[in-house]
């Protein structure tokens, strides 16, 4: 009987043991701390343009716009985009309602009470107010791109490709849209709504 008890016992240090090691939780998985490489001085934006030309993507909001908000928890997160942007553009991040005098390719821009904006954003958005919208512009600001509305990772992708490939030079942007297949991870459904026309 004694025997009996000493194996029960001893049984049961062994197993103990092995019943902790697998309530223990994995290990968390590593964070991204890779952020997309957003400018906020224009003036450093200009200064990088000439250094090394390169294209631009500014993402002009407001502090009150929700959708903005959604978007820089849900698009601007994503680790494909962050490094995409961070390779092939200049991001500028605008906030349409600054009230300080913006010295811009030579031009001043200042506050527009009847816009409620700064009036380099109403130009860029050819007086279509809407936020967020993304301005995409070529190396040395040429041809900015207005695209109003929130977008997701894969809408985006679209957007960003477009220009950073240079697929825009032989392609239209109806084109592009067939043929193109999306591949960053987004890790959700496929969202398969074409993301909104460029002009």
């Amino acid at each position: 009987m004694m025997k009996r008890v000493l194996l029960f016992a001893v049984a049961m240090l062994l197993i103990s043991p092995m019943m902790i090691a697998k309530k223990t939780p994995p290990p968390p998985a590593p964070r991204v701390t890779e952020e997309i490489h957003w400018i906020t001085d224009i003036n450093e934006l200009q200064a990088r343009m000439q250094k090394e030309p390169r294209k631009v993507y500014m993402d002009i909001y407001t502090d009150w716009c929700g959708w903005c908000k959604k978007m820089d928890a849900s698009t601007f997160s994503n680790p494909a985009l962050i490094a995409y942007v961070n390779r092939n553009y200049y991001c500028f991040r605008f906030n349409a309602e600054r009230k300080d005098v913006l010295n811009f390719q030579g031009k001043e821009y200042n506050y527009d009470p009847n816009y409620k904006c700064n009036t380099l954003a109403a130009e860029l958005m050819k007086g279509a107010m809407s936020y967020p919208t993304a301005i995409v512009m070529m190396e040395n600001f040429q041809n900015p791109n207005p695209i109003a509305g929130y977008m997701t990772v894969q809408q985006i992708e679209y957007v960003l490709t477009f220009f950073g490939d240079n697929a825009n030079r032989h392609s239209t942007w109806e084109n592009y849209q067939k043929t193109y297949h999306p591949s960053w991870d987004h890790g959700q459904a496929p969202d398969m709504t074409p993301p909104p026309a460029h002009h």
